[in-house]
């Protein structure tokens, strides 16, 4: 099985960290504020974002400025997360990634809308151990345009097969995130969804819009863990 976690509100919070780091990587880069408002964050694509904040405040989408935002937000997010407590790890996360990690024949990975450096980088800032992640998808990796979280499940799938020598069955594959968009996603290419209400929908919710499991946080690891790893 092939197990591929969120990152943001699934795993981890940041104090808005990521905002706050995008706001001010802007301002540093074109000399003005930004507006924010009305950009989609939660389930969405860095790539995705990043090109919405350009357009949203009339800044040019070229390879220089989003390369430049992009190094300037990494710069400002490792600052931010230096002040202690802004980001943490969510309950039982780093108990279920344990938990998983223990059994031979689960893979784990990640499957995130993050950029791989920033993405590594608020996990092990939270205390995550992030080298049990063998096979992972970022948010930057999708091979069309406009790149999409449910082209990422294909990304993982080719990955484990390079890995391993041999083909996964999405039908093996577990997404584990808090959004309807991760719920999407898995049910999109035929994977499970696992979906925790530690984001901004609560498991109501989540549950209607097709998650197999819907829970309030991770913190249950034994029946989690049971759960994942039936056939």
């Amino acid at each position: 099985m092939l197990i591929l976690f969120d990152i943001d509100a699934t795993l981890i919070k940041t104090s808005r960290a990521c905002l706050h780091a995008m706001s001010d990587g802007f301002e540093h880069l074109f000399g003005r504020p930004c507006s924010l408002e009305g950009i989609q964050y939660a389930g969405c694509l860095d790539p995705v974002i990043f090109r919405n904040v350009l357009v949203k405040n009339n800044v040019e989408t070229t390879n220089e400025n989003l390369a430049n935002f992009r190094d300037q937000y990494r710069q400002g997010l490792s600052q931010r997360l230096d002040v202690p407590g802004t980001g943490y790890l969510l309950p039982g996360a780093a108990e279920l990634v344990s938990s998983l990690d223990a059994i031979d024949d689960l893979t784990l990975g990640l499957l995130t809308g993050n950029f791989e450096d920033t993405g590594r980088m608020k996990l092990e800032r939270c205390g995550l151990d992030t080298s049990p992640f063998v096979v992972n998808a970022f948010g930057d990796e999708s091979p069309h345009e406009p790149p999409l979280r449910r082209h990422l499940v294909d990304v993982a799938l080719s990955r484990f097969k390079c890995a391993f020598g041999k083909k996964m069955d999405p039908a093996e594959v577990v997404v584990i995130g808090d959004s309807p968009h991760d719920v999407e996603c898995a049910k999109s290419n035929g994977c499970r969804s696992l979906a925790v209400a530690t984001g901004l929908h609560d498991a109501n919710l989540l549950r209607s819009e097709g998650a197999d499991l819907a829970v309030d946080s991770l913190a249950d690891t034994r029946h989690l863990t049971t759960w994942i790893t039936q056939r």
